[in-house]
């Protein structure tokens, strides 16, 4: 089963392309060739992709839904009241009755109200964690400890003078600032 080149007459194996002598392209060579793909039973579908535009313009609806809705949307005005300008008439034969003046009452004096001690600690911890002096604070009134290893930092005073007036208003009159250990480190007045 073997064939000849055309070229040079030279005894080929069936397989080969070209002609290993002289590289002619053989009549039959070429192998196995793929059969062309004819018919078929899938169409070609070629209809207008509707989702190409209808999923972009739906999630764009969406978002502008999305922020009318968020952003409180139109304002609604509050409907004014129309007082009217002159008085009403009486018709009866009486005479109208004079109305005193609406004297106002003593004003209410606003009483001084402590601090909530969590507003102060609040804004203890907002200090102490702004200045990197991160600690655990605990509140046994009239005293407050706080539990840091930045004790024996020299910012740590200064820092706590700032937040002594909101801490005094809350009612908390004595800090403590105690070594992770539990030992105190200083004890002072507000």
């Amino acid at each position: 089963m073997s064939a000849v080149c055309p070229a040079c007459g030279v005894a080929i194996v069936p397989g080969y392309a070209k002609c290993p002598k002289c590289h002619k392209p053989l009549l039959y060579g070429g192998g196995r060739r793929a059969a062309p793909l004819a018919g078929g039973t899938v169409a070609d579908d070629r209809r207008f992709p509707i989702a190409l535009i209808a999923v972009p313009l739906g999630a764009m609806i969406f978002i502008v839904l999305l922020l009318k809705t968020c952003s409180g949307g139109d304002e609604v005005t509050p409907e004014t009241t129309v007082q009217p300008t002159q008085p009403a008439t009486q018709v009866s034969g009486t005479a109208p009755a004079i109305e005193a003046p609406i004297e106002p009452g003593p004003i209410a004096q606003p009483t001084p109200q402590a601090f909530d001690p969590s507003v102060a600690i609040g804004e203890l911890d907002r200090v102490l964690r702004g200045r990197r002096f991160w600690s655990s604070i605990d509140v046994a009134r009239p005293r407050v400890d706080i539990r840091s290893a930045s004790c024996d930092d020299p910012a740590m005073g200064p820092t706590i003078d700032g937040v002594a007036p909101t801490l005094r208003g809350a009612g908390l009159t004595r800090l403590r600032c105690l070594a992770q250990s539990g030992t105190v480190v200083f004890e002072r007045d507000l």
